[in-house]
């Protein structure tokens, strides 16, 4: 017993001194104020006059320093859901906060150093890029994983490295984690035990279905838990926060979207008969049903024979149906629908009726996905793209499950971030 404590103590303590100065939360926060935020300050203001710091002087370190102290808490959240890829939201969120930092700042009429906060902002993104480069390039995650523990479902994962462990001991090594089989397989007392010692050295413990759910972004719906079910109930306060913040973002874009919205209409109209708007019955929160608004991106009669789902070279959609499909730009009129609280920005695609009633007899636990509002892009769009059969769509109600689950601000702000990288390049498009 005493010698298995000590291995296990000691792989905790196994981390190089190196690794915890480059790779420790509160070292990173603190060198990168150091080198953002104090370093240029000296660099280009006088030494000598640091003890007489005027109004402008501290309105720039308070500005500078909180930007990176938002960019660098910001970057941390959207880091920790799978599919996160900070260096790809590096910049856009940097930049972001720092225009905001100006945008204070000129709207109070404060005083500040132009100069200082441009050069901050240059080195703040100099510094989270070179960050994300060397953390892939030294630090590897390593989880142990328990013999008894049914690892089919894991997946191989950049700087994520697996290994088995044959007996209850690290053997010195450092572990992020261990991984076990916490409600299937029973384990011996040996490997509980094991367990209790590595909880005691803070080694996190997780179940293999955790770690299976961050690694794909999808959360397994075939057998829930009791648990799991109520895990699938969204925080009433962010629910009611969102659908404020949503209202107001809604509000202020109106005078530039309906410039836009004005122009895609004339273009449906004189590329093909019809209205420019196309009205359609959904399903959405608690399974009731209201009437969606697109753009017209098909012919008229599309469903003369019937709903389906558009397919590739669907022969259904126009020329302008087809560059507003890939643009998004057909989704616009669901603002409305906003407005109306039948649809969120952010949230899982509604469906139409007949396909609801035929996913929910194929699909276990389906209908879960009516727990919150449908949005107008989602995490299934923005990690799976279009699902045209029942099996893609069981992996979309699987990644619908995992934004329910992790429901929040931070998860909402990533699908934000990846549907602007989605709309450029039209990846997912049908």
């Amino acid at each position: 017993m005493p010698q298995d404590t000590s291995a296990t103590s000691h792989a905790r303590r196994h981390s190089r001194w190196y690794e915890v100065l480059l790779f420790s939360v509160p070292c990173q926060l603190l060198a990168g104020l150091l080198c953002c935020v104090i370093l240029p300050s000296l660099w280009l203001w006088d030494v000598s006059q640091w003890q007489h710091l005027t109004q402008n002087r501290v309105n720039t370190l308070w500005a500078a320093g909180s930007a990176w102290v938002l960019s660098f808490i910001l970057l941390r959240r959207l880091s920790t859901f799978v599919g996160g890829h900070v260096w790809a939201h590096i910049a856009p969120v940097v930049s972001g906060v720092y225009a905001l930092s100006f945008a204070v700042l000129f709207f109070t009429r404060s005083s500040y150093s132009r100069s200082a906060l441009l050069v901050a902002w240059g080195l703040a993104l100099l510094w989270c890029y070179s960050s994300y480069y060397i953390g892939r390039r030294y630090r590897r995650l390593k989880f142990a994983i328990l013999p008894m523990a049914d690892t089919t479902a894991l997946q191989p994962a950049p700087n994520v490295e697996f290994r088995h462990l044959q007996a209850p001991d690290l053997q010195g090594i450092r572990y992020d984690g261990i991984v076990a089989d916490l409600a299937g397989t029973s384990m011996t007392p040996e490997w509980e035990r094991f367990l209790a010692r590595c909880i005691l050295a803070h080694i996190p413990v997780f179940n293999v279905r955790q770690v299976v759910e961050g690694l794909t972004g999808r959360v397994q719906i075939d057998h829930l838990s009791e648990n799991e079910v109520g895990t699938l109930l969204p925080a009433p306060l962010y629910v009611i926060s969102k659908r404020l913040i949503e209202m107001v973002l809604v509000i202020v874009s109106l005078p530039l979207v309906l410039p836009l919205m004005a122009v895609v209409a004339l273009a449906i109209r004189l590329d093909s008969p019809g209205p420019a708007l196309f009205v359609q019955n959904r399903v959405g929160l608690g399974n009731r049903d209201f009437r969606i608004f697109k753009f017209r991106s098909m012919v008229v009669d599309a469903e003369a024979r019937g709903a389906r789902l558009a397919g590739n070279d669907d022969d259904r959609i126009t020329r302008v149906g087809r560059f507003i499909r890939k643009t998004r730009l057909d989704e616009l009129p669901q603002l409305f629908n906003v407005l109306r609280g039948d649809m969120s920005l952010i949230g899982p695609r509604p469906e139409q009726r007949v396909f609801v009633d035929r996913f929910e007899e194929e699909i276990p636990f389906y209908i879960y996905r009516h727990v919150v509002r449908p949005g107008i892009t989602g995490w299934a769009q923005v990690m799976q793209g279009y699902a045209d059969d029942t099996e893609s769509t069981r992996i979309k109600i699987q990644h619908d499950f995992y934004y329910i689950k992790h429901f929040s601000l931070w998860l909402d702000l990533l699908i934000l971030f990846k549907t602007v990288r989605i709309v450029l390049t039209g990846w997912g498009a049908r």
